[in-house]
């Protein structure tokens, strides 16, 4: 007798049927609905959200202003096209981003839909106000997979057989200090990095012809990556020296999740441009590019934006996820969550050698998996394997890295302690089994 096949099992026999291989799967999960930490799939089990939709729901999901806001907003109007018709909703969300964001004495932002188009607007920025068509980007970051973001993004997986890439597009070692820096210290690795910087402006682009560096202050996809503190001061300083833009992408780091609105406040570093996304809607599709207001002045007319830039309905979502935020603390809560995560798993690695390194800023943590004690050997299989036991559990999981050998976690800042222990244990309890 044929076993039935439960409806999480059918539903993904249908995605399989229908929709392009080209899509990925992270995780096997389904759902009927979602709340706060939790996840319930179409068989009615609950699950415990430790991937957040990517970074996406850092207020929960579906949280009860936010949703009342879009109704709100959809029973008013849709969508007009803020080309065509001015409304209140892009205004106000533009005024509270930069008093949250402040690039400076003056800050002006663009709303956009998806984080993807706001590096590619940024990029267009940047080139307009210094006439310079040179970028400088980072090995393991990742900038989205439209044609510009495609060519800033590192993995090569996410881009396999999809040139020719943007030109005038140069990398440079990112100062990954768990992966590089061998026997050097600190402050030795950031000296040689910079130094890397500073050569690379003689044998690598002429630094006149570069308009902007593009860097995540802490990577996403890299694998939760955060840059040194010294670094990041430093490529502050060579940018000023040579007229160069510097860009963050704060698109996985930003709203709340480091225990910041954007990780470059955790340094004290600003940026000239930033980019936002995913966490500021809780969920529906809405981006934004902010900078001094005279590099931001500096694009013509027509030059950035296009059809549903700030779509009202996500505007209004965005104003109620940043009120909630402020009203939960959010901020203060990812630090607090953070610290529960990284002790924990700070003390498992004692007795788990495949755990090479727990890093991270706030509640945005990422564990690497490693051969032999060696950061050049990645330990992608047993990654795999935790994340698919864990799926079994009851716990969402997704990988980060260039070789998918790290676990990010990336829980809802609302998760319940109870919650938060109940999906760590979970993942000890499948770490051990598994090594």
């Amino acid at each position: 007798m044929t076993e039935e096949r439960t409806k999480s099992q059918q539903l993904l026999d249908r995605r399989k049927n229908i929709v392009a291989n080209g899509v990925g799967i992270f995780n096997t999960a389904t759902v009927s609905e979602a709340k706060g930490a939790i996840i319930t799939d179409v068989d009615g089990n609950e699950h415990i959200d430790f991937a957040g939709g990517i970074g996406v729901v850092n207020a929960g999901h579906c949280p009860e202003p936010v949703v009342k806001a879009i109704q709100e907003q959809a029973e008013k109007y849709l969508h007009t096209s803020f080309n065509v018709v001015t409304y209140e909703p892009y205004i106000k969300l533009c005024e509270e981003l930069v008093e949250i964001l402040p690039h400076g004495e003056k800050t002006k932002a663009m709303l956009i839909s998806t984080g993807a188009e706001a590096v590619e607007n940024a990029i267009k920025i940047a080139r307009q106000a210094t006439k310079r068509p040179a970028v400088i980007c980072f090995t393991e970051a990742y900038h989205g997979r439209t044609l510009m973001g495609m060519s800033l993004t590192s993995k090569v997986n996410y881009k396999f057989a999809s040139g020719p890439f943007a030109p005038e597009v140069y990398r440079i070692l990112f100062p990954n200090f768990y992966k590089y820096h061998g026997t050097q210290s600190m402050e030795e690795f950031v000296e040689t990095e910079l130094k890397r910087l500073r050569e690379s402006a003689h044998s690598m682009v002429d630094i006149n012809s570069v308009a902007a560096i593009i860097v995540e202050p802490i990577q996403g996809e890299g694998g939760f990556n955060p840059i040194p503190q010294k670094y990041l001061e430093g490529l502050r300083s060579f940018c000023d020296e040579h007229g160069v833009l510097l860009i963050f992408d704060e698109i996985q780091s930003g709203f709340c999740r480091t225990g910041h609105w954007a990780s470059w406040q955790h340094y004290g570093v600003q940026p000239d441009l930033s980019t936002y996304a995913k966490s500021m809607g809780s969920g529906l599709p809405i981006a934004a590019v902010l900078g001094r207001a005279e590099i931001m002045d500096a694009a013509a007319s027509g030059t950035i934006g296009g059809t549903y830039i700030g779509s009202p309905v996500c505007c209004a979502a965005a104003l109620a996820t940043i009120q909630l935020m402020k009203d939960e603390k959010l901020n203060e809560r990812a630090k607090y969550i953070g610290k529960i995560i990284t002790d924990r798993m700070e003390d498992f690695r004692k007795e788990c050698p495949e755990i090479g390194d727990v890093r991270g800023l706030g509640a945005m943590i990422g564990i690497e998996f490693i051969k032999d004690n060696d950061p050049g050997k990645p330990h992608t299989e047993l990654c795999d394997k935790i994340v698919k036991a864990c799926a079994q559990e009851g716990l969402i999981l997704i990988s980060a890295g260039t070789f998918k050998n790290v676990l990010r976690i990336l829980c809802p800042l609302v998760i319940t302690e109870e919650q938060l222990n109940r999906g760590l244990d979970i993942l000890e309890d499948q770490i051990k089994k598994h090594t």
